[in-house]
């Protein structure tokens, strides 16, 4: 039987599509594999890694009929990104061996049966599904993905708060010395649900989410999430755990603003930062009626000084942050100004996008 006969760019793009999850070794061999199900013409991919599986539909040829196998996912994509783009690639199951032929090219590859993938359970207890552009959700993804803990002990930061209420969905992350806010606005008004979706779960749907028309569908349950999504369907298990008040986090009554250049102070802090030390990345910011200064120094006795003019008015402030927070905010802004607000050296910045209020980035400062 033909499994499946197509165009190597349509073969590889509907299995690059769910393979970002496979792990190359795992303590379960199929897990390295993507599972093919074939049903009528349609082709059915699917893969999981326990805890996260997609799924996606493709109408990639071959013969009519109900067929099923797993395949080493990687080893498999490693073979069609050699061919050429336009080549016609076929998979053959021919005596209980798997052939993939393209041009005068000949693999035969190693399978599993189809029936002993372990598919996610699903829960049966989803919320109301709701739904955004896909745009609108890269966008919030991009504007907080960069705050999210790496390896945190504090299991829960280690991923995204997504809360949807009302009208509104908001996405908050924060590895404790920042934090991240984004919303946007829904079509529809849904109760309050409030999850955390893991680490590799955000970075995956950042991979995958793309800015064509197009909505996302969304369902959150007790224990997992679930986004569909051109012709993609994604269940992931949730973060158990209770993420900080974010509310509180956020500064409300900060009495000193500057309003300035994003580009300008994002180039200002990456020529600063070269004359930081690898461990400490410490920059000295200091306001004062129409001039911002940021200066730092190294344990060679190197240091570096440098100067914006500002429209400000407010008090002096002298105050230490760590410049790769302040590089990362600024990198993954798109507008071309920056709102900053102080209350004095000693308390948290809140950075934000003066067009925009529904974007807030708070900074912890850093002794220097």
């Amino acid at each position: 039987m033909i499994v499946l006969k197509s165009a190597q760019n349509q073969i590889l793009a509907a299995l690059q599509s769910v393979s970002g999850i496979v792990e190359r070794r795992h303590t379960m061999p199929i897990l390295a594999n993507v599972l093919i199900r074939k049903t009528g013409s349609q082709v059915q991919l699917t893969t999981s890694d326990l805890e996260i599986q997609i799924r996606t539909n493709a109408d990639l040829g071959g013969d009519e009929g109900s067929f099923g196998i797993t395949i080493g996912a990687a080893k498999l994509i490693d073979i069609l990104r050699t061919m050429p783009a336009d080549q016609t690639v076929s998979l053959e199951n021919t005596a209980g061996k798997l052939l993939l032929k393209g041009g005068k090219s000949r693999f035969t590859l190693q399978s599993l049966p189809a029936e002993d993938f372990p598919l996610v359970q699903e829960s049966a207890a989803f919320g109301p599904e709701f739904s955004v552009p896909q745009a609108t959700l890269k966008s919030l993804l991009n504007q907080v993905v960069f705050a999210m803990a790496v390896h945190d002990i504090r299991y829960y930061l280690n991923g995204i708060l997504f809360v949807a209420e009302g009208s509104k969905l908001s996405l908050v992350a924060t590895d404790g010395h920042r934090l991240a806010f984004a919303s946007a606005s829904l079509d529809v008004e849904v109760p309050r649900q409030e999850v955390i979706l893991p680490r590799k779960t955000v970075l995956e749907l950042k991979r995958l989410l793309s800015d064509k028309e197009g909505d996302i569908q969304m369902q959150f349950a007790n224990n997992q999430a679930k986004f569909v999504f051109e012709g993609m369907e994604f269940v992931s298990k949730l973060v158990e755990g209770k993420f900080p008040d974010y509310n509180r986090v956020i500064p409300k009554n900060h009495g000193n603003h500057v309003t300035l250049g994003r580009d300008a102070l994002l180039k200002t802090l990456q020529r600063t930062a070269i004359m930081t030390s690898e461990k400490f990345k410490g920059v000295r910011l200091t306001l004062e009626p129409g001039l911002l200064r940021v200066a730092s120094n190294n344990a060679e006795q190197e240091e570096a000084v440098d100067e914006l003019d500002i429209d400000y008015s407010g008090q002096h402030i002298d105050i230490g942050f760590n410049v790769t927070y302040l590089i990362d905010v600024l990198s993954n802004m798109t507008t071309d100004m920056v709102k900053i607000s102080l209350a004095d050296g000693n308390s948290s910045a809140l950075i934000t996008n003066p067009d925009n209020e529904h974007f807030k980035y708070v900074v912890m400062p850093m002794r220097i």
